[in-house]
């Protein structure tokens, strides 16, 4: 199993660490959605890559259910998303 991630993929993992650490669960994807300003079926899509190449597990049917497969001491810095034009 290749364990390397892609920049984005690293920024996922970061953020759903992070919050879990801050928020004492894990986000379910209207948080990460809002975190990273793309639509909901981007996010999805981010999540079943993170879970299909071993990054994160998750229980089928179960809000919140993701769990991070790998050390946290692997993860890069969590970036700040730049605001979109037209948002503040």
């Amino acid at each position: 199993m290749n364990l390397t991630f892609t920049e984005r993929q690293g920024q996922f993992l970061a953020y759903i660490h992070q919050y879990s650490l801050v928020n004492g669960c894990t986000p379910a994807e209207a948080d990460m959605q809002r975190f990273f300003q793309i639509t909901p079926p981007s996010v999805h899509s981010m999540v079943l890559t993170l879970e299909r190449r071993g990054f994160i597990r998750r229980v089928a049917g179960q809000a919140r259910s993701i769990t991070l497969a790998i050390a946290p001491e692997s993860l890069p810095s969590l970036l700040r998303v730049q605001p979109t034009s037209g948002q503040t």
